[in-house]
């Protein structure tokens, strides 16, 4: 499956457009990490249990949407996008999104 925030996919063009196709996950903090997080705020520098959980998140939702634009038949995902919001006080949801396409060779 080929992702790409481009509207297009160079060397091919799209055939059809098969849809929206999304994927999110909803994450929430570990106490473990909030602890870290307070003492790494005291003396600065990145907090890389946040940094973990959120690239985890991440990974989660794009396969959610690869899963998604294969069901559909897509070759691709183009103008994929990410979004991250806070759904309640330690929790955060990351959605990607994008528009799934068939793809045919340029001549």
């Amino acid at each position: 499956m080929i992702l790409t925030t481009t509207s297009e996919v160079p060397g091919k063009e799209a055939s059809e457009i098969l849809g929206i196709v999304r994927g999110s996950t909803i994450r929430a903090k570990h106490i473990g990490k909030d602890i870290a997080a307070v003492l790494k705020q005291i003396v600065g520098g990145e907090l890389k249990g946040y940094t973990e959980m959120l690239n985890e998140a991440r990974t989660a939702a794009e396969n959610i949407m690869i899963r998604e634009a294969s069901d559909l038949g897509a070759d691709a995902v183009i103008n994929v996008r990410f979004a991250t919001s806070n759904i309640m006080q330690g929790a955060a949801e990351i959605l990607v999104y994008g528009t799934a396409v068939k793809l045919r060779n340029i001549n």
